[in-house]
């Protein structure tokens, strides 16, 4: 079986997200200790704190029988000068994937150039993909289908806007992302999600307007304004993000069996208001409980060519 890597949505076709998502169904429904990557190892590295991915996985894996390796950066000589391409060729003579939490993109792509090893995004400044796995999950559950549906993200166009953006434009979903002018997702992702929408059937767009964006909407999705590495602009960003809040105004005009999404870690009264979070329109929690499933299917995925080989 040839190595795959899964640093962006892209590097999954729709057939492939659909097929990831059937078997984290399967896997929610199942709960219990598998043996899928009996004698497996897998290297989760974290640059940046995490509490929903690095707890995710490590009990993904050892759930589905392999062996977690969780490390952060300072333990590894990558803090002391080694090259990732280095890093990469010794932990791929003795891990089987490498999960990497970083902050630049192109650390992940070098790390996969040079890694023999499945090597996972686990969110870089650029793309958060293993959070939308589970996003669609959620959406799909508590909705029936994805195709069709719009999706409304409210804030800044970081990583998880970039995400969402492709996998709702791979999977025939109405994606608008409305932010304050200036903090717009980046076009070269605009642009991608645009081309696949056109094939899928699906819609992109950008906006600067949250009520235009939040109404009708099936999903309604938002972010902390400042994210990791930014926290010296947040108090900037709070007056500059303050209309584009989720709260019970944007719910308002949304569906009348509108969901509500959020990332985590949320910052109550800021981004969203506890009113909302807690509301009976929220799926955050369900949505947080799915990266665990959607995980596990794509280890499976990885590293035996099916995400459910049972």
């Amino acid at each position: 079986m040839r190595k795959r890597d899964f640093l962006t949505v892209d590097d999954l076709s729709v057939e492939e997200f659909s097929k990831l998502l059937d078997a984290a169904d399967r896997y929610k429904a199942e709960r219990g200790r598998l043996r899928l990557l009996d004698g497996r190892s897998v290297a989760l590295v974290f640059e940046k704190p995490s509490t929903r991915t690095r707890v995710s996985f490590e009990v993904a894996v050892h759930e589905l029988g392999g062996y977690p390796l969780p490390l952060a950066g300072g333990d590894l000589q990558i803090g002391r000068g080694e090259t990732i391409e280095d890093t990469g060729r010794v932990l791929s003579r003795y891990v089987h994937a490498i999960v990497l939490r970083t902050f630049a993109q192109e650390t992940l792509e070098r790390l996969a150039r040079a890694s023999t090893v499945p090597v996972v995004n686990a969110l870089s400044d650029h793309a958060h993909p293993v959070q939308v796995l589970a996003d669609m999950q959620t959406v799909r559950e508590r909705k029936g289908r994805l195709a069709g549906l719009r999706l409304a993200y409210l804030g800044d166009g970081n990583n998880v806007a970039h995400s969402l953006l492709e996998a709702g434009g791979l999977l025939g979903m109405h994606v608008v992302v409305a932010t304050p002018s200036g903090y717009e997702p980046i076009r070269q992702v605009v642009r991608r999600a645009s081309t696949l929408a056109a094939r899928s059937g699906g819609t992109v767009e950008v906006t600067n307007d949250p009520v235009a964006a939040a109404k009708g909407a099936d999903v309604l999705y938002t972010d902390v304004w400042a994210s990791m590495g930014q926290e010296n602009e947040a108090e900037d960003r709070a007056l500059i993000f303050k209309p584009f809040q989720l709260n019970v105004e944007a719910l308002a005009v949304a569906a009348d069996d509108a969901i509500v999404l959020h990332c985590l870690p949320a910052h109550r009264g800021e981004e969203i208001t506890a009113e909302v979070i807690d509301g009976p329109s929220s799926a955050v929690f369900d949505q947080a409980e799915n990266r665990l499933h959607t995980q596990k299917a794509l280890l499976a995925l990885l590293l035996t060519g099916d995400p459910d080989p049972r």
